[in-house]
């Protein structure tokens, strides 16, 4: 059995009964919830993909209203997972109502413990082939080369890269440090015209002031001391290919203005020289600066600004890309596992629970070192969380979520439900009667939280 897909959540208010099946389960990796606020906060954090849940919950134990809520606002966190209801006698009608609301099966009360065990079973081997099959989707849907991502604003990103990498567009990406942005700029140059020519990448920040317009433009013999023969710069060595100008927002000003006049004329003058010099590239820049902001200073020209940044792409930081953490970090073990030749199996249950839970400030950067170095210094077939080095910075709680952070639960739940139906479907209306909304509350809804659909 696959330990990425061996937790269940049990919701339950009979204490009694869910200890049972916590004790009867222990095989699995398990959670238990009394209401539908816990719920949510665990299916948020952990992500379980099986749900066994009594219909009857606080504050009302004796409707099933409460139940029906917790199914819809748990498969709106997680679409992917199996809910099990547990039902009482004569209660077929609520159970089959629960799943026309998506719960996938139902169990009587008392509870057939070997029926159960054949129900999660065959529930575990559903989930695992369905996942197994959703990501062949997304990465045909939105396969761009080296990108491994399951999460909408990615995959959106994905999608706006191949519409835009065939044109001439000038582009900027926007975003943390380790992001990804050189990954992406490499994908804007595999889906263009000039694929087949050179792409190089350059950071700005990295290049002290005083040679890096040597570094970009090249220079003539005898420029200054030291320059012994003529050298070409980055600009013109990457002749009908990809420039990626990473950091731009380090440039300095003086610099600045002979990068306008190159992206303007396409021509560039070595240092020391006089010849106009005709170059074809394309150039893709990125920063983690507001440019915005730095042209107010006046740190940044504005009209390179504007000719820099046709399209600005901002690309969100792992720690908003909840679907992307585990599956990042299952892609980038299993290229460790092959590049070192390694006997590892894969993930322990607690590392699984402290790369979901952590903030990766570093972004997909740090995941990637801290899996390599966990990779090659664990000595079980399981990497664990102290091998990731992370069982001290991640506090996995299982207790009640604050007030606030059950808002911000709820919160994510519609931002991504919405985001979901409107990348599924591309349109406002359909996206709607997904939603089981009218349209005028989806356009209330996606102006609330800011959400966008060209």
């Amino acid at each position: 059995m696959d330990i990425q897909t061996s937790s269940i959540l049990i919701i339950e208010d009979d204490h009694g009964l869910r200890s049972q099946l916590g004790w009867h389960l222990d095989q699995y990796k398990i959670y238990t919830a009394g209401t539908r606020e816990e719920a949510l906060a665990i299916v948020s954090k952990h992500a379980p993909p099986i749900v066994l849940q009594d219909l009857g919950l606080p504050p009302d134990a004796d409707s099933v209203s409460e139940g029906m809520r917790c199914i819809s606002e748990i498969l709106n966190l997680n679409p992917n997972c199996k809910i099990l209801v547990m039902t009482g006698r004569g209660e077929e009608e609520n159970a089959l109502k629960a799943i026309s609301l998506g719960a996938h099966d139902f169990f009587p009360k008392p509870i057939n413990t070997d029926t159960l065990d054949l129900i999660i079973e065959r529930c575990i081997k559903i989930y695992q082939l369905e996942e197994q099959n959703r990501l062949k989707q997304t990465n045909a849907d939105a396969f761009l080369s080296g990108i491994i991502t399951a999460d909408c604003k990615m995959l959106e990103i994905c999608r706006l890269i191949k519409k835009i990498g065939p044109t001439e567009i000038s582009c900027t990406l926007l975003g943390e440090s380790g992001v990804g942005k050189e990954v992406l700029a490499r994908s804007i140059h595999a889906t263009s015209q000039r694929s087949d020519k050179k792409f190089l990448a350059i950071n700005c920040a990295s290049i002290p002031e005083n040679l890096i317009e040597s570094e970009l433009f090249g220079y003539e013999k005898g420029a200054f001391s030291g320059a012994m023969k003529l050298t070409k710069g980055k600009i013109e060595s990457t002749n009908q290919g990809t420039l990626f100008l990473d950091e731009i927002g380090d440039m300095p000003l003086n610099l600045q203005a002979k990068l306008l006049r190159f992206l303007q004329q396409r021509t560039i003058q070595r240092v020391g020289g006089t010849q106009d010099i005709d170059v074809d590239v394309r150039v893709v820049c990125a920063t983690n600066k507001n440019l915005k902001e730095m042209v107010g200073e006046g740190t940044f020209r504005e009209d390179l600004y504007y000719r820099i940044c046709e399209l600005e792409i901002t690309i969100p930081p792992l720690r908003d890309r909840n679907n992307d953490k585990t599956l990042l970090a299952k892609h980038f073990l299993e290229h460790h596992i092959e590049a070192n030749q390694l006997k590892l199996k894969g993930f322990s249950q607690d590392a699984l629970s402290a790369i979901q839970a952590y903030e990766w400030p570093g972004n997909v950067r740090e995941m990637e070192n801290r899996i390599k170095t966990a990779a090659i210094i664990c000595d079980n077939l399981y990497v664990t969380a102290a091998d990731l080095s992370l069982s001290d910075k991640v506090e996995i709680s299982e207790q009640h979520e604050t007030t606030q952070a059950l808002k911000d639960v709820r919160k994510h739940a519609e931002i991504g439900a919405i985001e979901q139906a409107l990348s599924t479907t591309n349109n406002i209306s359909a996206a709607a009667k997904v939603l089981k909304v009218s349209r005028p509350t989806l356009y209330d809804m996606m102006k609330k939280y800011g959400i966008k659909h060209s």
